[in-house]
């Protein structure tokens, strides 16, 4: 394979299911059209996004949570650092999380969702969003799960209910004050199980390949670049990679003006236990010890100053 795969998710899930493998395990990242959530929902949720980040400063610091780690909310320009990083990233940002029902089991580890209330159509929009990124992860899941060997819907007791994120990002036109050094996001792996994301064909973003080499994941419009998360690599024994990956500052035109997408980090059940998947573990290899995916989440939050 010498570059990166695009999957039609009109194909049945066994069809597509060892391309979608196979760039998982070179690039830890493949593109994914045909894909379920409409082109106007997309509009709609990018239109509000814009409304959202064109508010003033003092508005958006009103959703801010403090000591929330930015679970859910508003986080501003320049809190969040990659792991390792000396600089933060260039960009603000809103979550959205689960909607959990009065009394869940779950609600003491998922924080509740705010709400701008300046724009009404907002919870709307974004709830309906939410559901559209599940369903399509659901699919790319299933391939995944026969990838591995596993039966079609192996994962869906895993993210039942997960602790997954949508995230809202805005990085603005670049300030001439910007740090030395610092960038639109940082190289960084993700943390959950796979990222969906919205908003990747302007360039900008690129993953390391096993070469250390930066390469460019450019989709075309409306597709998804989809890519594994640690949680993921940890369950497969990093048979599927979660590759280090970040967003470059654009240079022209491009630097002068906002950038905006929309990952949808998936994660598994806050109660479900990573542990390494038997036929992903060579005679000899000794794998990541088991650990429950609320754990590993805090753990790797605490890394990068948002626990």
């Amino acid at each position: 394979m010498d570059n990166i795969a695009t999957i039609s998710l009109s194909r049945p899930v066994a069809q597509i299911a060892d391309d979608l493998g196979r760039s998982f395990a070179e690039y830890g990242f493949a593109i994914v059209r045909d894909h379920d959530i409409e082109q106007d929902l997309i509009d709609r949720a990018e239109t509000m996004a814009r409304r959202f980040f064109d508010l003033p400063s003092e508005t958006k610091r009103a959703y801010h949570v403090t000591g929330g780690g930015g679970a859910r909310g508003y986080t501003p320009f320049g809190t969040e650092i990659a792991k390792d990083a000396k600089v933060h990233d260039l960009k603000e940002f809103w979550h959205v999380g689960r909607s959990l029902p009065e009394g869940h089991p779950l609600s003491d580890v998922m924080q509740p969702n705010l709400w701008p209330a300046e724009l009404p159509e907002f919870r709307e929009t974004f709830e309906e969003l939410f559901s559209a990124f599940e369903a399509t992860g659901a699919r790319i899941l299933s391939a995944i799960a026969l990838h591995l060997g596993l039966e079609e819907d192996w994962f869906t007791p895993t993210v039942k209910d997960g602790n997954s994120v949508m995230r809202l990002l805005h990085y603005p036109p670049l300030p001439a004050d910007a740090p030395e050094g610092a960038i639109r996001a940082a190289a960084h792996g993700d943390i959950n199980t796979i990222t969906l994301l919205l908003g990747a064909e302007e360039a900008g973003l690129e993953l390391l390949n096993k070469q250390g080499e930066w390469m460019p994941v450019s989709p075309p419009p409306g597709a998804l670049a989809v890519n594994v998360g640690d949680m993921l690599d940890r369950l497969t024994n990093s048979k599927l990679r979660s590759t280090t990956h970040r967003v470059v500052n654009p240079s022209g035109e491009a630097a002068r003006r906002s950038r905006y997408s929309m990952p949808f980090f998936l994660h598994f059940r806050p109660d479900f236990l990573i542990e390494p998947l038997p036929q992903c573990v060579e005679p000899g290899e000794t794998p990541e010890p088991p650990i429950l995916a609320h754990d590993y989440l805090m753990q790797r939050l605490r890394e990068i100053g948002l626990a």
